[in-house]
């Protein structure tokens, strides 16, 4: 599983991206389409057309990284989006990573979603 430190901003981009990119092309993309620094420290989350993969990409500090995950079966499902760039919560990625669809899950004592 992913670790991600709890104060990481992560930014899912809603448009397809070809995943034949690699450490250069996601970081262009990164600040193309999320209009966002590549190399601030924040996570970046792009996805394929179908949405059975799914890239992060990172700069830790010395050099990129990339974490990825291809799906066997199924789709990824993805939060709702306002415009092109989304913030998303640490909560929401690993839901997102773990099939949980969107506003399946709730807190505790609050209202159903």
């Amino acid at each position: 599983m992913l670790s991600l430190p709890p104060s990481a901003r992560i930014y899912i981009c809603h448009q397809a991206v070809d995943m034949r990119k690699s450490f250069d092309g996601l970081a262009a993309a990164s600040s193309q389409l999320l209009a966002q620094s590549p190399a601030s420290g924040h996570f970046f989350v792009f996805l394929n057309a179908r949405r059975t993969l799914i890239k992060i990409l990172n700069w830790d500090g010395d050099g990129y990284t990339i974490w990825s995950k291809r799906l066997e079966q199924g789709q990824f499902n993805l939060p709702k989006a306002v415009g092109d760039r989304l913030l998303l919560d640490l909560r929401d990625l690993h839901a997102m990573l773990d099939g949980v669809k969107p506003g399946a899950y709730y807190k505790r004592f609050s209202k159903k979603v």
